[in-house]
């Protein structure tokens, strides 16, 4: 019987990487929605009378709530305090909620009542449509980024002293395969119902509301994984006051010279990876010259290799260790494959050419993030980790905002992407100081960021 307990749940191989399909699912769906009207940039302006500005200012609009009303940082109070089975619950609803505002406020319905008119009677540069969808946008961004954070808690528990990285990794390249299934998926919808630009967009909210059911599932998994967890003593059923999250935690976090690092490195990187995807396929549009179709299938190639190189980084991770470098290396490949883009392709507008800098770029999306989000364990302790790694995402989606917005700007100022090229390969110059930085730091203190997860 002692046997039966000390054997849990998630020493099952089957149903720890069960358990991560089911999680994984929610965020393959979530990122199919983020980036679904990317590829259909050049039809919502023509549709609905949007410029680059207002398309910039919608993608901005996912992280506005978590940046300025502090969202991300009670996401992860709220974490810490009630765990991943309601969070994760609350971020899939968000999410749906949030997408089917967004559906609404672009449908040709929507145009023809009086909410729209009153929503363009003010600030009439910003298209009633761009508001409500903005809107929608906000709410699915509150519980998109809450989810990526559970999800990477939920990582830790199940895989703790098992394969973490190999796990985050093959949960990050299933939600990557979201950008290249969206980027195929959303023109041929798009073409099916006569152009239309609301098809897309219903069907990937569809989409989420299989993700809640998935998650859901999970939920009745890890309370069962809490009883033998309980009945093996690992876990008490009524935390002491020291165990327990308290908010003078944060101050533990914010001065740790180490989150720091990490944070700004993860905002630097980011930046210049989430808010080229928005522009990425109308950038290829209009340098190769091609159609909008063409250029976003060319553009799905971009999470090709990240999916395949990830899950073996991840356990390279695992095996052998050498995160810092691993950082220092995406950053470079990064900066370069965006300097390629500001004045090499531009030169010799090749498809081929092309393709090579968008898979070389997923490369870099591989080696940073695998390292990354592994990483914060080592760094962090458990009780605050939810705290942790959400407050690391507010930081990113500081620049996850404020960076659409610029591009757009810059686009519209300069009418080219040279300027916005060069701009996101300046944030790769400053992630790769900063990775350079962490490396530094880890040595002096020994915090094992060079080193395997597994513990033998």
């Amino acid at each position: 019987m002692k046997e039966t307990i000390q054997r849990k749940l998630n020493d099952s191989a089957l149903a720890r990487w069960g358990a991560l399909i089911l999680i994984a699912s929610m965020m393959f769906f979530a990122y199919m929605f983020v980036d679904v009207m990317s590829p259909l940039k050049s039809l919502v302006e023509s549709a609905r009378g949007w410029d680059s500005s207002t398309f910039g200012t919608y993608a901005a609009s996912e992280y506005f709530l978590n940046v300025f009303v502090f969202f991300l940082i009670f996401a992860g109070i709220i974490l810490d305090k009630m765990g991943i089975r309601f969070t994760g619950l609350l971020s899939a609803g968000l999410m749906v909620v949030g997408a089917s505002i967004k559906f609404v406020g672009i449908t040709d319905w929507f145009q023809t009542t009086g909410l729209c008119t009153w929503l363009d009677s003010w600030w009439a540069a910003f298209p009633g449509s761009a508001k409500m969808a903005s809107l929608g946008f906000m709410i699915f961004g509150c519980g998109a980024e809450m989810a990526g954070t559970t999800v990477s808690k939920a990582i830790a528990k199940w895989f703790d002293g098992k394969e973490m990285a190999l796990a985050m990794g093959l949960e990050m390249a299933i939600a990557r395969l979201g950008v290249f299934a969206v980027m195929w998926i959303a023109p041929m919808i798009s073409k099916a119902f006569d152009q239309s630009i609301v098809a897309p967009v219903g069907f990937c909210t569809a989409l989420l509301l299989i993700g809640l059911i998935c998650y859901t599932v999970f939920v009745y998994m890890d309370k069962a994984l809490d009883k033998q967890l309980i009945a093996s003593g690992e876990l008490k059923e009524e935390k002491s006051s020291d165990e327990e999250f308290q908010i003078k935690d944060l101050g533990m976090i914010f001065s740790s010279k180490m989150f720091w690092l990490v944070a700004l490195l993860c905002v630097l990187y980011y930046s210049a990876i989430f808010p080229f995807q928005r522009y990425a396929p109308n950038f290829l549009e209009v340098t190769l010259r091609i159609d909008a179709e063409a250029a976003a299938r060319l553009f799905s190639c971009f999470p090709i290799l990240a999916m395949i190189l990830t899950p073996f980084l991840g356990a390279l991770l695992d095996f052998r260790g050498k995160g810092a470098t691993m950082l220092m290396v995406g950053a470079v490949v990064m900066t370069g494959c965006h300097l390629c883009f500001a004045f090499l392709l531009p030169m010799f507008p090749s498809t081929w050419l092309a393709l090579l800098l968008v898979v070389t770029l997923g490369v870099s999306f591989s080696l940073v993030p695998a390292a990354l989000w592994p990483s914060v364990p080592k760094i962090i302790d458990s009780k605050i980790l939810g705290s942790a790694y959400c407050l690391i995402f507010w930081i990113q989606n500081i620049g996850l905002c404020l960076v659409p917005l610029l591009i757009g700007k810059v686009l519209d100022a300069t009418g080219g992407y040279l300027m916005p090229m060069i701009i996101f390969s300046s944030f790769g110059v400053l992630a790769f100081i900063f990775s350079l930085y962490l490396k530094i730091e880890d040595k002096k203190k020994g915090y094992g960021l060079e080193l395997p997860n597994i513990k033998k």
